[in-house]
């Protein structure tokens, strides 16, 4: 299995074959109805500043929240580092996105990370939900070096500002035009979702945004926002694209700012 982007007609035929997980708050898991044998792993419990004193990592708002607690959570979940994962919100898929990058990020393989196309609203129109309670069993969850890591750090993003690198600012108009990295083309990641279907747009209008652009696929694309959530939409969109030199940029603005690195405005 190696789609990143997946719909839901192709996980209604893999159900028995890969583990959902739905990021959902608790009550909306609970009381709105879930796919069936999807367990929840709200996104609020995978980011930094919940687990801050835990992991040691809640610098930054929304950040990775550690090795460890990332293990613990997807253990308890009943998921393995080794399983097939489909992941799914209500907003499009960002959140959701961030959950597939995040367990990239620690080593799951990447071809065994999927995004349900169209977000819950698609399973719910043409598949039935149910409300039953998952009684997952604990399983080990083991976290490592991803064998190739598109983690890059302050420095690295510093040095492709005066290169042929590409580097992608994925937030709204208005926080572009107030500050953003030096010479760094805006892409709302919204730009790539369609808002009646919630799903991605067609791959011929998407990669037309991107030409438009100069996101293209012989570039290195250096993608960033705020807290590095809405990049992570964006990664995944672009790798079930083909793009194969992409560089993630986990500290994103708030590092870069407040580092007193050099932004432009407007």
């Amino acid at each position: 299995m190696s789609e990143r982007v997946v719909s839901a007609d192709w996980l209604a035929d893999r159900l028995d074959e890969v583990r959902v997980v739905d990021v959902r708050d608790a009550w909306e898991f609970d009381a709105l109805g879930h796919v069936p044998g999807a367990v929840n792993v709200p996104f609020d419990s995978f980011r930094a500043d919940a687990h801050a004193a835990e992991s040691g990592t809640g610098e930054g708002q929304g950040m990775l929240p550690g090795a460890n607690v990332f293990a613990q959570l997807m253990g308890e979940a009943g998921i393995t580092s080794e399983d097939d994962v489909v992941a799914y919100d209500d907003h499009h898929g960002v959140f959701a996105a961030r959950l597939l990058v995040t367990a990239e990020l620690y080593g799951h393989p990447p071809e065994r990370l999927h995004l349900l196309d169209g977000d819950f609203s698609a399973w719910q129109l043409a598949h039935e939900t149910t409300d039953e309670t998952p009684d997952p069993e604990p399983a080990a969850y083991e976290t490592g070096e991803p064998a190739s890591s598109p983690l890059v750090d302050m420095a690295a993003v510093a040095a492709a500002v005066d290169s042929e690198a590409v580097i992608v600012d994925t937030r709204e108009d208005w926080e572009y035009g107030e500050a953003h990295i030096p010479g760094a083309v805006r892409l709302d990641w919204r730009e790539l979702v369609d808002d009646e279907s919630r799903g991605l747009k067609p791959r011929a209008e998407m990669e037309a945004i991107l030409d438009e652009r100069g996101i293209t696929r012989d570039s290195r694309v250096v993608l960033y926002c705020n807290t590095a959530r809405r990049i992570s939409h964006t990664y995944v969109v672009l790798r079930h694209l083909g793009y194969e030199d992409l560089a993630f940029y986990e500290g994103s603005l708030t590092e870069w700012e407040g580092a007193g690195r050099e932004v432009e405005r407007g």
